[in-house]
């Protein structure tokens, strides 16, 4: 039984270190934000390099809203700054305004952060590790279902993100997004 259990682990460390790799298993996102543009418009963008994804930062609100698009301009979601709460959050919402799910700062240490990801009608995701430098974990209790890096390119503000398969790529790239204008904000 305990060698069973040992070389059950081993595999799902092996499985753990595939996530990140090209082949791994699931879908893997460039993000890279444009350093110059109006309203915060960046895209996302596949393995392949193809741009899949569009958040495009609405200018003159009072608000941050971000509208998360495909590649042909159809709003898939949109993630709005919540004011007046007492931790930060940003929620998720479908184009018709019904809530996906809330993203909230759960807890900070000095070398690790930590967020909670309310989604509705699902499991609650926890997202840890050090947001700063874009090396975290999204999972569902002590199962990952995401994994972002800075570390698999070697160009200057990108980190890639890494879906287990059945996840939903839009709310997961959507928790990414709401983290990274969160933890860099004045950016």
């Amino acid at each position: 039984m305990l060698r069973g259990r040992r070389e059950e682990r081993r595999e799902e460390r092996q499985d753990d270190r595939q996530l990140g790799r090209p082949g791994g298993g699931g879908n893997r996102y460039q993000m890279r934000q444009r350093l110059v543009s109006i309203g915060d418009d960046f895209w996302i963008e596949n393995e392949q390099g193809q741009k899949v994804f569009k958040v495009d930062g609405k200018a003159l609100r009072v608000r941050q809203t971000l509208i998360f698009e495909d590649a042909h301009g159809t709003e898939l979601c949109k993630i709005q700054e919540r004011m007046l709460r007492i931790k930060d959050s940003m929620e998720i919402e479908s184009p018709q305004g019904e809530q996906l799910a809330m993203v909230k700062k759960a807890l900070i240490t000095p070398l690790r952060e930590r967020w909670v990801v309310k989604i509705k009608n699902g499991p609650d995701l926890d997202v840890h590790g050090n947001i700063l430098d874009h090396e975290y974990t999204i999972g569902e209790g002590r199962d990952k279902v995401a994994e972002v890096s800075k570390k698999w390119f070697r160009l200057r503000d990108s980190y890639g993100v890494s879906i287990d398969p059945g996840q939903d790529d839009v709310i997961i790239l959507a928790v990414a997004v709401c983290i990274d204008q969160m933890a860099h904000e004045g950016r």
